[in-house]
């Protein structure tokens, strides 16, 4: 997987201005978007996004088990299922489809992102479906399989040493090749229509009408953008629903501190081990406002989760489906313990056949001097007697 830094599109680049680094050389290229030959390419290029989403919007919600005596029921909606393998595989759809009808997705013109690997993978599938180049903007850390999908569905990666420097640097590329920069991190929260149209909070509350606790007491949520909390978040409230919203940071993340002190500044020295969430700056698109909690987890407890799971349900996820399960269990057995019956929810963010040299390697384990072990035994003693450890 070589680096990349330029492509040979000559079209301009005119998404939102005032993020590019000083100084940046810009392409102009006055285009005509009355052009019948570009208004045929735009409305070929939605009627293919909005067809993806036709076949492949909803995903299966999965029980996690738990006694029955209990009165709490554990949910997993499986992301992993989508065509790209992810819960990103929503954004992507819905950044493509605000791009395309801003003006801002042109033929030729590539799409650049920056990106911890599942976004771009996402991103890099609707950029060959609508016939653009892309090109991901990555930490050099990410995992090698993702690298593999973003190259198997059409696109490059780039990769820079430092994860904090991937915003600027997709900036620029944007600015140097001609094309439009993505941003899902400004653009996550305002791309999909949280008031419904089978987003995933309304595609949840549809697949637990039948069950015994219909309105889930709390639905559990990681963040990497902040774009699908802001989206739980906003339904509920506009549906008037009871369902609270927790979000789960893992360590070497700045959403938790940010939250907890209202510090729209808060910033990490370093880039989170969980790939696809936590962030070391305040996210444009992290919505503070609309989250009702928040928990702080143990990177080394992400991990005992999501092998907690496989042995739960045969399935492997990667570490951002542990970070919020291991949130998730803690809010059963707090209602457990106060006899409060009721369902919970969260994600399988993605499959865990992406991380098997992280998240499933002792090796990996051993080298970043994380002990699951404590956390692996206070899983276990929950689920076999309901009660969580002190």
């Amino acid at each position: 997987m070589n680096s990349t830094a330029n492509t040979g599109a000559t079209n301009a680049g005119d998404g939102p201005k005032g993020r590019m680094p000083a100084g940046a050389a810009v392409p102009t290229v006055d285009v005509d978007r009355s052009d019948p030959p570009y208004r045929a390419w735009l409305k070929e290029a939605v009627r293919k996004v909005q067809a993806d989403a036709n076949r492949s919007a909803d995903t299966h919600l999965l029980r996690f088990p738990l006694p029955d005596e209990w009165g709490v029921d554990l949910y997993l909606k499986d992301e992993s299922t989508h065509p790209t393998g992810s819960l990103k595989h929503r954004l992507a759809r819905s950044l493509f489809l605000y791009g395309l009808c801003n003006g801002w997705v042109r033929p030729e013109a590539p799409v650049v992102e920056a990106s911890s690997g599942s976004t771009a993978v996402s991103e890099a599938y609707f950029a060959k479906l609508v016939g653009v180049p892309f090109i991901a903007v990555m930490p050099r850390t990410t995992s090698r399989e993702k690298c593999r999908l973003i190259e198997f569905h059409g696109g490059q990666c780039h990769f820079v040493d430092d994860s904090r420097k991937i915003y600027e640097e997709a900036a620029a590329l944007a600015a140097r090749s001609g094309g439009h920069y993505m941003d899902q991190f400004t653009y996550a929260e305002r791309a999909t229509d949280w008031r419904g149209n089978n987003n995933i909070a309304e595609s949840i509350h549809h697949q637990l009408r039948l069950e015994r606790h219909p309105e889930p007491a709390w639905i559990v949520a990681t963040a990497g953008t902040g774009g699908t909390s802001a989206t739980i978040a906003r339904y509920v409230r506009y549906m008037q629903h009871d369902t609270r919203v927790c979000v789960a940071d893992p360590e070497n993340s700045c959403f938790f501190d940010g939250w907890k002190d209202r510090d729209p500044a808060a910033s990490s020295e370093r880039g989170s081990r969980i790939e696809g969430i936590g962030r070391p700056r305040m996210e444009p698109s992290f919505v503070t406002g609309a989250i009702d909690r928040m928990m702080k987890v143990p990177d080394a407890a992400s991990v005992a989760a999501v092998r907690a799971l496989e042995a739960a349900i045969g399935r492997k996820a990667g570490g951002s489906t542990g970070t919020g399960l291991w949130a998730a269990l803690k809010i059963v057995a707090e209602m457990a313990d106060q006899g409060r019956a009721g369902s919970v929810v969260t994600l399988i963010c993605d499959p865990g056949d992406r991380y098997l040299d992280k998240y499933y390697s002792d090796a990996w384990l051993a080298e970043q001097g994380l002990d699951i072990t404590p956390y692996a035994m206070a899983i276990s003693r929950f689920l076999a007697t309901g009660r969580w450890p002190d």
